[in-house]
């Protein structure tokens, strides 16, 4: 790595000082983070939303440097938010990697045991994601790819691919053009 800090940023809303100044804790020992807190959405059926970018790879090298056991806070600290809010209260948790394609990761489930499984299988789909990524598994020219934990399989999947400004959602094992 560089010199020069890497920046992370955290947008978010809903999320209490307390649970911003453990993710900063966490983030901030790797990163030079830059917060910005947002209004929700009108509308919004949110209680929380947490969108972290994070600036490397995901890759087995990025859990190296970042160190599994502050992943391993990491994700105790999103399922604590989400006990925090009740089995009723949504929170939606966002993590972004950059790389060659992106790769999203979104936590969204209002079930906590969903939820809480979702949180810890993220590391997981490292293993998958050389057979994920094949070329010809996907769009072309892919720039970011959106995992979903897939509720009915329980397991992480790859659920929209953007290609320059087109946008494809996976369906029936067939990627089908949004926009």
């Amino acid at each position: 790595m560089s010199d020069k800090p890497l920046e992370t940023h955290l947008t978010y809303f809903g999320i209490s000082p307390w649970e911003i100044e453990v993710v900063y804790g966490l983030l901030n020992s790797r990163f030079k983070v830059i917060q910005n807190e947002i209004e929700s959405e009108e509308g919004s059926e949110l209680a929380g939303m947490l969108n972290i970018d994070i600036p490397l790879p995901f890759n087995e090298e990025f859990f190296k440097w970042f160190e599994y056991s502050r992943w391993d806070k990491m994700k105790f600290l999103f399922k604590e938010m989400k006990r925090r809010r009740g089995g009723k209260h949504a929170i939606k948790i966002q993590i972004n990697f950059s790389g060659t394609p992106k790769i999203s990761f979104i936590v969204d489930s209002n079930e906590k045991q969903w939820y809480e499984k979702a949180v810890e299988k993220i590391d997981f789909v490292l293993e998958l994601l050389p057979f994920h990524l094949e070329p010809e598994k996907l769009p072309n020219d892919v720039t970011r790819v959106v995992y979903h934990f897939d509720l009915e399989h329980v397991r992480w999947s790859l659920n929209i691919a953007y290609s320059g400004q087109k946008k494809f959602e996976l369906k029936n094992n067939s990627w089908q053009l949004v926009t």
